[in-house]
């Protein structure tokens, strides 16, 4: 248990902090509804379905309040990069943003499901209170008119109404059923195998965001009407919701900004904005870009759009160049309709044409840029995962060949697995750079590189490495964790170890794990922090 605290314990406190004030917000309002005198009456005719309609609207407000923060990236990068405030601990939870953004998401499409089979129950009794079906209380209740000082209590008026046409007639009753549809399109297109097969579904549809939070508001304004039942909370949504909309306008503002900047090829060198293409053999296309006034870390992300390929779509990629270098790279491998589009553009490419328009937003921060923070640091690729540690490994030879005093880090232990031979070659030239620099200055010790092919036969052996050329030869098949594990704990017994991820989610299970299991609650002795990184 004391090993999971050291990687969980404040992701855990801040989710039972989320989790409370859910629980807090539905119980109050519940109460409040059930128990209230002022709705004596409405609860004649409604029952408990009253209450069971406005706690889960508290909750609504609450979580609509909060599912636009974690995708502010220029917000979250601000906050990560610029406050000193900011702990790394704090950071490891901004870096864990799309987890919190989707656990808000299902806890959204859960009160959302109550909400409406309460105000259905509500219409429909409302509709029985009117044609008495119920007790001569509730007859009496549901022909009172309008007075001074008071609304009528039913606002089913006639005893011959469909209450499906009531709910498709009243502002409430529409808009709710438009941002229920919008949001049931919303979240079964961010499937898993929804978002990785057909990314463009997943991207189109998830911009009826923007009909859910303006219907959202519409939905609350129901208040003060003769329809208030319907509405989410007394009519203030739009109270909960203005700043973080204003937060992420601006967020879209900004992208607009940086989009606008022109884009042309290096050899127009007048320019802001302009970059190189290298084509590997491996499927594997390599921008360097350079860019006046960018300024980046290792491991950080940038977003791509390529408006002949899609005017929307923006896609984000790992910069594998380093801070100190004068351009800034990244390497896009073939995935999918939209990158077979753009290397096939620039395959295609004649001497010394034009090439299309290229949009870029970014930099943004990500958890494999603290990896200076760490004694040792522990980085884990899986294919393309490697971009990441390309960025920190070209970093870190800078670091050396510049004697850079501020360099934290002591020991790296690079892991690669890759399915296929091909995979290493565009890699390989980097590895055999910073071996070569590591043993001319006597730091031979300094990294530690265990390249493991997944694909290959298990039994095939070779006294060189016919893969990479590399002096560290490839190993066959998967690493076995826990020998890993305890080798740097044995070789680092009083230091603190960052293990980073860019890969699948199932190996962040495993390493996470490990992680708690090889940590000890000992200060003086080696713990392990688990970090991955979140697109």
């Amino acid at each position: 248990m004391g090993n999971w605290i050291i990687n969980n314990g404040f992701t855990s406190f801040m989710l039972v902090v989320w989790m409370g004030i859910n629980i807090f917000l539905f119980v109050w309002f519940y109460l409040f509804y059930d128990l209230g005198d002022q709705f004596f009456y409405t609860r004649h005719l409604l029952g408990s379905a009253l209450a069971w309609a406005r706690a889960p609207a508290a909750v609504l407000n609450f979580n609509c309040l909060l599912i636009l923060l974690p995708v502010c990236r220029n917000l979250l990068s601000l906050i990560r990069g610029n406050f000193v405030c900011c702990s790394r601990t704090m950071r490891k939870q901004m870096d864990k943003n799309l987890s919190f953004h989707k656990l808000v998401a299902y806890m959204i499409a859960l009160m959302t499901a109550v909400h409406m089979i309460a105000h259905l129950l509500n219409v429909e009794w409302y509709n029985n209170s009117r044609q008495g079906v119920y007790d001569e209380l509730s007859t009496a209740l549901s022909n009172l008119a309008d007075t001074d000082n008071t609304t009528y209590l039913n606002p089913i008026r006639t005893t011959d109404l469909i209450p499906t046409y009531f709910v498709f007639t009243t502002i409430a009753g529409l808009t709710g059923v438009i941002i229920t549809l919008a949001l049931i399109l919303i979240i079964t297109s961010s499937m898993e195998v929804i978002r990785r097969s057909y990314f463009e579904v997943f991207w189109y549809t998830h911009h009826l965001f923007i009909i859910f939070f303006a219907g959202l508001v519409f939905h609350g304004a129901g208040y003060g009407t003769e329809f208030e039942f319907l509405s989410l909370n007394s009519g203030f949504t739009w109270m909960w919701v203005i700043g973080p909309m204003i937060l992420y306008i601006c967020e879209r503002l900004l992208r607009l900004i940086r989009y606008m900047q022109h884009v042309t090829y290096r050899k127009v060198r007048a320019m802001t904005l302009c970059f190189q293409i290298v084509m590997r053999p491996s499927k594997v296309l390599e921008l360097q870009l350079v860019k006046s006034g960018f300024k980046m870390e290792v491991g950080q992300y940038v977003f791509l759009n390529c408006p002949s390929i899609s005017q929307l779509e923006w896609h984000p990629f790992t910069m594998t160049s380093a801070p100190e270098e004068d351009f800034f790279s990244v390497h896009i491998r073939s995935a999918g309709d939209w990158t077979d589009k753009l290397i096939d553009i620039m395959k295609n490419l004649p001497e010394g044409a034009q090439g299309p328009k290229m949009g870029v937003d970014g930099p943004f921060g990500t958890a494999s840029e603290d990896v200076f923070d760490y004694e040792v640091g522990m980085l884990v690729g899986a294919g393309i995962g490697v971009t990441p540690f390309a960025s920190i490994l070209k970093s870190i030879w800078y670091k050396f060949k510049d004697s850079n005093p501020k360099l934290r880090t002591r020991k790296i232990y690079f892991y690669w697995l890759c399915r296929e031979t091909y995979a290493f070659e565009w890699f390989v030239d980097l590895l055999q750079g910073l071996e070569r620099e590591m043993e001319e200055r006597g730091l031979g010790d300094f990294l530690t590189y265990k390249l493991f092919l997944t694909g290959w036969d298990q039994n095939f052996v070779s006294d060189t490495d016919v893969i990479t050329g590399l002096k560290q030869k490839t190993q066959y098949g998967r690493p076995m964790w826990d020998k890993e594990f305890e080798q740097v704990r044995k070789e680092n017994p009083t230091s603190v170890v960052g293990t980073f991820l860019c890969g699948p989610a199932a190996l962040a299970t495993v390493l996470e794990k490990k992680c708690a299991k090889y940590s000890d609650m000992d200060p003086r002795k080696t713990k392990f922090y688990f970090n991955k990184e979140n697109f």
